[in-house]
């Protein structure tokens, strides 16, 4: 079990889409991982075992080193700064983060109120605007904050902006580009490096070919 990579991903998209990339890379994952309901999976044969986790939940596993690795999207790491070194840009689960709020809304003109689940992301770029905003935190449904009148706008993940649209919200402002990124405990790179410089060229071959 020493010897074992173990890799921390979120559900979900991620999942699905780190799994395919993986067997691309030559990786023998069994067919019933995608569907199994476990939270720790381990592929003996392949040495690596896996843990389930919420994407917040990802880079902390990583960074207190009971994960080697991890999948998380650019987002998290945006907002988390854990200490953690990102390896390679996935390119996978692509989206972005954006400013959005109902069409024609007039805002406050003193400090706006902006919901979102990332606070820090969220103040960082209106400091840079040199605008001074009241940030409200919230863990999801972010866009009922300006159907219930809680804030003048949110800043969100956007994947193809139906969400946005089925709730009546227009996109004002791109702030950043997001995919999930593989990221590693900084001990583990020292320990295991062999492993890991391995399942990086390997990934990156794949990557570089398009998938």
């Amino acid at each position: 079990m020493m010897d074992m990579l173990t890799i921390a991903m979120p559900k979900g998209r991620i999942f699905i889409e780190a799994a395919e990339l993986l067997r691309k890379a030559g990786y023998q994952l069994p067919p019933e991982f995608d569907d199994s309901r476990k939270l720790i999976l381990d592929v003996p044969e392949e040495g690596i075992r896996f843990i389930l986790a919420k994407p917040m939940d990802v880079v902390t596993y990583v960074e207190h080193g009971v994960a080697d690795l991890g999948i998380a999207g650019k987002d998290v790491m945006l907002e988390e700064e854990r200490d953690v070194y990102e390896v390679l840009d996935l390119k996978i689960s692509a989206c972005y983060l954006a400013v959005a709020g109902l069409p024609g809304a007039k805002f406050q003109e003193v400090a706006p109120k902006v919901a979102t689940k990332y606070p820090n992301v969220a103040s960082s770029y209106f400091r840079q605007q040199g605008e001074q905003v009241e940030i409200i935190k919230l863990n999801g449904s972010i866009e009922l904050a300006p159907m219930i009148g809680l804030a003048d706008r949110i800043v969100d993940i956007v994947s193809t902006g139906q969400t946005l649209r089925e709730n009546g919200l227009v996109e004002y402002e791109r702030i950043v580009d997001i995919t999930s990124r593989l990221i590693v405990n900084p001990v583990s790179y020292r320990m295991k490096d062999v492993q890991i410089d391995e399942m990086v060229e390997r990934l990156s071959t794949i990557i570089e070919k398009g998938r």
